[in-house]
């Protein structure tokens, strides 16, 4: 790599011997220090130029927008071609310049047409569109072969999220800033999962992340949803910005792309000039860490397979702040030399460089410093990498230093050279403006836009849509409904649909009790209303919902039409809620089964026909008690009339016998007499008739005798006729009883049972977001 000729540090005269530098040195990385007007730009462009022909690509990051000058290179070396770019001077004369510079160093117009032919030259300007657009917010999808990489991936994902906090004006820690870490896993569970994020799914995820710790808290313990909601609104609120849109523009951030045009190599310089302090450092952060990305894909080389220049390092790698711009520097510094990626640092002021990051450089081209510190924090950097070089004697070498003359100086060489540099082949007219950028790239940056497939911050949405669901009153669930739920249709959910309408969820506990009835009966009611702006019970849509129902995560591409009901305002949940507690006091009744003769109440949920049956059963105890009673009153009675029909039954058969015998007697007696009347001797007539008048009379008392028999048989047949009579009175009042509490049994009512304030109860209000 021909970088210029040696002089003679005391005359500052060429000595015709060319400085050549083998590119496989910068795989140990390079620094270029110099104060303004020594030749920095010039070495950097005049190495960029020898690298590119060596068919290296080269990834320069332009800070002051000095490095566009590489694509005015003017193979015909003609007033023509130079006077579009000089500004306040002749074109035939700068010509001139430029042809006798390059002359001088044996270079002329064929070198420069090989050097245009090798490579190709983009300006890239991420953030604008003066040249080549950079989709940088693409960097949050995941690159190929993130999932296996945690390493790589876990840096990448670091540059991004730091980047992104810088934009946003938030300092966190890596280690320890919430916000680092919450973003930090978000993108990593996605890469790790081989799925890619946009702007607008992080927002979301930052609201409700698919994770309910980190580390080992609980995830709204160590970063309360309030907090995170604050910073899903800061980075909304970027990604709202008109200005914001052209980070998602132009060509995806694809190192090979970059560096590469096919087989030819590429000159990628990524202009920052007209960016902010924030804005570099989130540039910077992503294509340094996607660079790193690549890089460790590739395999081991000690060949110089491709050149980073970064030109004006100063607030990138500074020596006790930690930008995000740092970590990937320091990364590359360490690591690089590996996988055959150089890496060279330009800086005004070594003493703000952090030292690491100088003492990682092995080849060192020292122009003239402005201040004595800058050169002692330089070979304090330097101290390390010198070996045995008289740090001293260099120092002094420093300061005796002429424009465009520089140290250089290589790890394990004795000697440092004092050299001038070569004429680049570009004409160096100093930073770019916008409009001359959009010269240079007019058609290149169109042709890339063709072919490009941009991919927008936010997704095209109607003027009512929003990419994440908006914020709810805080402790208010926010649920998603899965198009499968059964009662969907009843909210005319559409399966297919990405947009996402707001209704009211409510769940209310009803308390239906009444002291007289000993009825208490707790019943759950739920309803969803569509928040049109004004809140009507009347719009309720009764459902019987449950958390399966639901997902808990927004499906991929919803997207949320903005509610007309502040539901943001906890006032809309306590308002709706009292709204519908007074609709149900003054219309939700308990219709409850009642049967006043048996003093019955239904139960909750009991149906009338096992009301019924259930007064059935208590009609029959009731008919069953009171012929008890009856039968009791009634066998008392029958019980003496049986006594009495025994004691009329013994009567009668004692008169029955004794006319029986009296009748006996009688017929034996008269008899007798008779026959001795007639037979026993002298009887006077009179005798034998006061015997047979003897024999009546005993014949009247014997009928006297049958008919006393008579009269207690009667009375025994008017006992039972009375019973008889008794048990069909009997008979008679249990029939009367059965169908007196046959009919209670029957007698049934309805008695409705209303509500009291405090027997309603709102357990929970709910956002669900429909698809619809």
């Amino acid at each position: 790599m021909f970088l210029g000729e040696l002089v003679d540090p005391s005359t500052h005269q060429r000595n015709g011997t060319k400085v050549d530098l083998d590119s496989a040195a910068l795989t140990t990385h390079g620094v270029i220090v110099g104060q303004t007007g020594s030749g920095k730009t010039g070495l950097g462009i005049a190495l960029i130029e020898e690298a590119l022909s060596e068919g290296i690509p080269c990834l320069i990051i332009d800070p002051k927008g000095d490095l566009g000058n590489l694509l005015l290179t003017f193979p015909a070396l003609q007033p023509a071609d130079f006077e579009p770019w000089v500004e306040g001077g002749d074109p035939s004369a700068v010509a001139k310049q430029w042809t006798e510079g390059l002359a001088s160093f044996g270079l002329g117009s064929d070198q420069i047409a090989a050097l245009r032919d090798r490579a190709s030259f983009t300006i890239y300007t991420p953030g604008s569109d003066a040249g080549v657009g950079l989709n940088l917010i693409g960097s949050l999808r995941a690159p190929s072969g993130a999932a296996e990489d945690s390493e790589g991936r876990i840096d990448e994902i670091g540059s991004v999220v730091s980047g992104l906090l810088s934009l946003m004006g938030i300092e966190s820690d890596p280690l320890a800033g919430r916000e680092h870490i919450l973003l930090t896993n978000l993108l990593d569970r996605a890469w790790a999962n081989g799925e890619s994020l946009d702007l607008a799914s992080l927002i979301a995820q930052i609201q409700t992340p698919p994770m309910r710790k980190l580390g080992v808290l609980e995830l709204d313990t160590f970063y309360p949803s309030k907090d995170r909601m604050e910073l899903a609104l800061r980075l909304n609120g970027l990604a709202a910005s008109p200005s914001f849109a052209a980070w998602s523009s132009g060509e995806d951030l694809d190192i090979e792309s970059l560096l590469f045009n096919g087989s030819k190599p590429r000159c990628a310089i990524v202009a920052i000039s007209h960016l902010s302090d924030e804005e570099r450092q989130f540039a910077v952060a992503v294509v340094l860490g996607r660079l790193i990305s690549w890089m460790r894909k590739q395999p081991g080389t000690s060949k110089l397979r491709a050149l980073v220049y970064f030109d004006e390092v100063f607030g990138f790698v500074p020596p006790t702040a930690m930008p995000p711009t740092k970590k990937p520097i320091l990364t590359l510094l360490k690591q690089a030399r590996a996988f055959g990626v150089g890496v060279v640092l330009a800086t005004q002021n070594p003493v703000d460089v952090d030292y690491k990051a100088l003492s990682n450089a092995s080849t060192w081209m020292i122009g003239r410093l402005q201040t004595e510190r800058d050169k002692a924090r330089l070979l304090d950097g330097m101290r390390s990498a010198a070996g045995g070089v008289d740090l001293d004697a260099l120092g002094a070498t420093i300061s005796g230093l002429a424009k465009r003359e520089f140290v250089l100086h290589r790890s394990g060489q004795p000697k440092p050279s004092v050299f001038t540099t070569r004429w680049t082949m570009s004409y160096l007219r100093g930073p770019l403006t916008r409009e001359q950028i959009q010269k240079l790239m007019g058609s290149v940056a169109t042709t890339e836009s063709a072919t490009s497939n941009p991919s927008p911050v936010l997704p095209v949405l109607a003027d009512d849509e929003v990419p994440i669901a908006p914020p709810v009153a805080k402790g208010t669930p926010t649920y998603f409904l899965h198009p499968a739920a059964p009662w969907a249709s009843l909210v005319q959910a559409s399966t297919g649909s990405k947009r996402h309408e707001a209704f009211l969820a409510l769940r209310v506990a009803l308390l239906f009790d009444d002291d007289d009835a000993g009825f208490r009966q707790v019943d759950e009611w739920e309803a969803v209303y569509p928040l049109t702006g004004s809140f009507s019970p009347s719009d309720a849509i009764v459902v019987d919902y449950d958390a399966r129902d639901f997902l808990m995560n927004p499906p991929s591409g919803a997207t949320f039409v903005l509610p007309r009901s502040p539901i943001a305002e906890s006032a809309l949940f306590s308002g709706a809620s009292k709204v519908v507690t007074d609709h149900l006091v003054a219309t939700k009744t308990q219709q409850v089964f009642r049967n006043e003769q048996l003093d019955l109440w239904g139960r909750g949920g009991e149906s009338e026909q096992d009301f019924l049956a259930r007064c059935d059963i208590a009609a029959q105890e009731r008919a069953d008690m009171e012929t008890a009673k009856l039968r009791t009153a009634l066998e008392t009675k029958i019980g003496r009339i049986q006594v009495a029909i025994e004691e009329a039954e013994r009567k009668e058969d004692l008169a029955r016998r004794e006319a029986r015998a009296s009748k006996t007697t009688e017929l034996l007696a008269g008899a007798g007499e008779l026959l001795g009347a007639l037979f026993g001797g002298r009887r006077s007539s009179r005798s034998i008739a006061r015997t047979i008048g003897g024999a009546a009379s005993r014949r009247g008392r014997s009928a006297t005798r049958d008919a006393k028999a008579d009269t207690a048989e009667d009375r025994v047949s008017g006992k039972v006729d009375e019973l008889a009579s008794l048990e069909q009175q009997l008979h008679d009042e249990v029939f009367e009883i059965d169908a007196k509490w046959d009919e209670a049994g029957r007698n049934v009512s309805v008695v409705a049972i209303a509500l009291e304030k405090s027997d309603v109860r709102v357990q929970e209000t709910a956002i669900v977001w429909v698809p619809r």
